[in-house]
């Protein structure tokens, strides 16, 4: 079993990012964190070195292959030798393709999915060296079933998933020990909702069931380490990537009549809000979005997948039992009740 010591995360600042930092911390790992908001970085840190560990926080954006390297750099540096990188940074932009400008779908793309390139090299160069080390990507639901309204990053998410899937074949060629996973994440309470970039008359919000970030937290850390080569969080994530997968045309149409509905709140969008696409707004970093009332801080199909082996044993015990109970002659049966 892999035992994260110094981890790298990407979007750390708020949200899923920041409950995978506590997460590793409450581990006992070093963390170095990698956001945009310096000042929301610090305030982060200081909640990881609550748990007694180390905590190295660094301003950088993931789209920026030099800065990301030069990151990497200090965090082995000042940590040590990074053995786990999770790679979580994102963007999205919640508006029909007709209202995004190519600059913008540009800049999504830049965080969403290059974000994730730019931070497996940095993690690779370092851990092809040693024969050692887990890259995590977190990835999402929409990486196998796209909706509507977030085309940009719903693309860069099926990218970041057929990129990784090249990336395994060619260190399973190379018989490096390097590691990658892949956490299909379902829909999460976290902060994107109030400041992503968005063009719909209401505020967006998640599609429902959702989560607790601690939930998709808790998978990032038990993929780091174990060898799992996929981890799907919440049974929502899995009854999209089947249900396209055997009736494509269908979904399309279901979400074209419900997800533009589904991805909206009451309230209007105000003239004023501000939105992070190209600079972090401040103010709003934390763990937590706005939606506590309709989430659940538990997944049972989480627990299942982390927890299978158990489980098929037991089944497979069930079962036995069953049929040794079925299979005996009628006559023991019957002295058997007596």
């Amino acid at each position: 079993m892999h035992v994260p010591r110094i981890v790298v995360v990407t979007g750390a600042s708020a949200g899923l990012g920041r409950a995978i930092a506590h997460a590793f911390a409450a581990e006992g790992a070093d963390v170095a964190l990698l956001a945009r908001d310096a000042g929301a970085l610090a305030a982060a840190a200081e909640e990881v070195r609550a748990y007694g560990v180390r905590a190295l926080s660094i301003a950088v954006d993931v789209s920026d292959a030099t800065a990301v390297e030069a990151a990497a750099d200090r965090v082995e540096t000042e940590l040590g030798p990074i053995d786990t990188w999770v790679n979580n940074a994102m963007l999205t932009i919640f508006s029909p393709l007709s209202s995004v400008t190519p600059e913008e779908y540009t800049r999504v793309t830049a965080v969403t999915y290059l974000g994730y390139v730019y931070g497996t090299m940095a993690a690779l160069r370092r851990m092809r060296a040693r024969d050692h080390g887990v890259i995590v990507q977190v990835g999402s639901a929409l990486a196998y079933r796209a909706i509507p309204l977030q085309s940009a990053y719903c693309g860069a998410k099926h990218g970041v998933r057929g990129f990784t899937d090249a990336l395994r074949s060619e260190l399973l060629h190379d018989r490096s020990k390097v590691h990658v996973t892949m956490v299909q994440m379902p829909a999460l309470n976290t902060p994107q909702f109030d400041w992503a970039a968005c063009r719909m008359p209401h505020a967006p919000r998640p599609v429902a069931p959702i989560y607790q970030p601690e939930v998709g937290a808790r998978a990032v850390v038990w993929a780091a380490r174990h060898r799992r080569r996929e981890l799907f969080v919440g049974v929502s994530s899995i009854v999209a990537i089947v249900a396209n997968k055997f009736f494509p045309g269908l979904i399309d149409r279901y979400l074209a009549r419900t997800n533009y509905r589904a991805q909206q709140r009451q309230q209007a969008v105000s003239a004023d809000r501000p939105d992070n696409l190209w600079q972090p707004v401040g103010d709003l970093h934390r763990t937590r979005g706005g939606f506590d009332a309709e989430s659940t801080g538990h997944s049972t199909a989480l627990w299942l997948s982390t927890h299978r082996t158990a489980v098929l044993g037991g089944a497979l015990l069930v079962a036995g039992l069953l049929w040794s109970a079925a299979s005996r002659p009628a006559g023991r049966r019957r002295l058997s009740r007596r």
